[in-house]
């Protein structure tokens, strides 16, 4: 006995064409659908874009809510059946284009980290600080996996705090993406170093869209390890990251392992990369991997940008 068929719209009522063949369900840039993470591949800078591989966006902005959308080629809204045409069926049969679907939680501008779990960061290489020692805002590029720009980052800070103050300095980081729109921003207070003393730990604030504050970066005091704890809004600890003994890349990379509140089994890395011997003695400019859980929240893909910053500056942001 064969299949129903379906209703063709060219023929008459009661007519069935053959039913099509199926068409695969999920859409481009679906986290449901992307594979398992194996292993922390670490490799980023070797990831380069292949011709002929598909190029990921930014989101574009969403319609606002009531704006009727746009069909294909039409200078209005979509149009529908005409009164009395021919083989219209009742409005229910209709199959209107589906509508862009809004992620739920999902701050403004951040809507692109929920397709990715892993980002690079470049600091731009400033000719005035290597030539002269003369400290310059910092700026940084923020990449996904195939190397294409997706944010971009810029320190705003005083002359004198960025001379006198060195790594220690307090400072704004604005995120800002391909569109100029500031969608991040980056808060850490000054605080006095505390390799020996627990009363001074350094803390980062992240807020997205800026004014509203989604989680915070807290440094745990540890006499040998640098830790740090991943919080939410309400400073809840949601993940801990912790680093080697000691924090430096002698030709090598120095790697800070992500696990949950309660440690265990690593879930993600933050990466500093060894840049090369000439690049790592005359300059401060690093190269950073985050790697994370494609369905880790939102809010806390920030958080980790944050706290990837603040390790720049706590542990290879020369004085």
């Amino acid at each position: 006995m064969s299949a129903p068929g379906y209703p063709s719209p060219h023929q008459g009522p009661g007519s069935y064409s053959t039913a099509p063949y199926p068409v695969p369900h999920g859409g481009y840039g679906d986290p449901n659908h992307a594979p398992p993470l194996v292993g922390f591949h670490m490799g980023y800078n070797h990831q380069q874009p292949q011709p002929g591989q598909p190029v990921m966006y930014q989101p574009v902005p969403m319609p606002e809510y009531g704006v009727p959308q746009m069909g294909p080629g039409y200078g209005g809204p979509m149009p529908g059946p005409e009164y009395g045409a021919p083989n219209s069926g009742p409005p229910a049969a209709i199959s209107p284009a589906p509508a862009a679907v809004v992620p739920v939680g999902v701050p403004p501008g951040l809507e692109y980290l929920t397709q990715i779990h892993q980002i690079l960061i470049h600091q731009k290489v400033e000719l005035l600080e290597v030539f002269t020692g003369f400290e310059t805002n910092n700026q940084y590029e923020i990449k996904n996996s195939l190397g294409q720009k997706i944010y971009k980052a810029k320190e705003e800070n005083d002359c004198c705090t960025r001379n006198c103050c060195g790594a220690l300095r307090s400072f704004d980081m604005k995120i800002k993406d391909n569109t100029d729109r500031e969608v991040i921003r980056f808060i850490r207070p000054y605080r006095c170093a505390s390799c020996c003393c627990p009363c001074c730990l350094q803390e980062l604030e992240v807020q997205a869209p800026p004014g509203t504050t989604i989680g915070y970066v807290s440094q745990d005091w540890h006499p040998c390890v640098p830790e740090f704890s991943i919080k939410g809004a309400n400073k809840e600890t949601v993940m801990k990251l912790e680093g080697p003994c000691f924090a430096c890349n002698c030709c090598g990379d120095v790697n800070f392992e992500l696990t949950g509140k309660d440690g265990g089994k690593p879930i993600g890395r933050i990466s500093k990369q060894w840049g090369g011997l000439i690049k790592e003695v005359f300059t401060d400019t690093d190269n950073f991997g985050i790697q994370f859980p494609m369905d880790l929240d939102v809010k806390m893909k920030a958080v980790l940008m944050g706290a990837c910053f603040l390790i720049d500056f706590m542990f290879f942001e020369k004085d």
